[in-house]
């Protein structure tokens, strides 16, 4: 399954949208060094009750517009 998710660095609260276009999470971390890209992987897999290692960012590392896949995931 793939997502389209829109990543909000530097927020005061965790959380995960859900929006007509996909996404969107916020997350406190500075998009530095790939926190951002860490925090979102695990708050996806809070979100959707996976483990971290069946979600991927497939396209989008340094941008805050991202694919990300869920292996063996049919949908929220």
């Amino acid at each position: 399954m793939k997502l389209f998710i829109t990543v909000k660095p530097k927020s005061r609260r965790e959380k995960v949208e859900k929006t007509d276009n996909g996404y969107v999470v916020y997350v406190k971390e500075q998009p530095v060094d790939n926190k951002a890209n860490l925090a979102l992987i695990r708050l996806l897999s809070e979100h959707f009750g996976v483990p971290k290692s069946q979600i991927t960012i497939v396209s989008g590392m340094k941008s805050k517009h991202k694919v990300v896949g869920i292996k063996n995931f049919s949908g929220e």
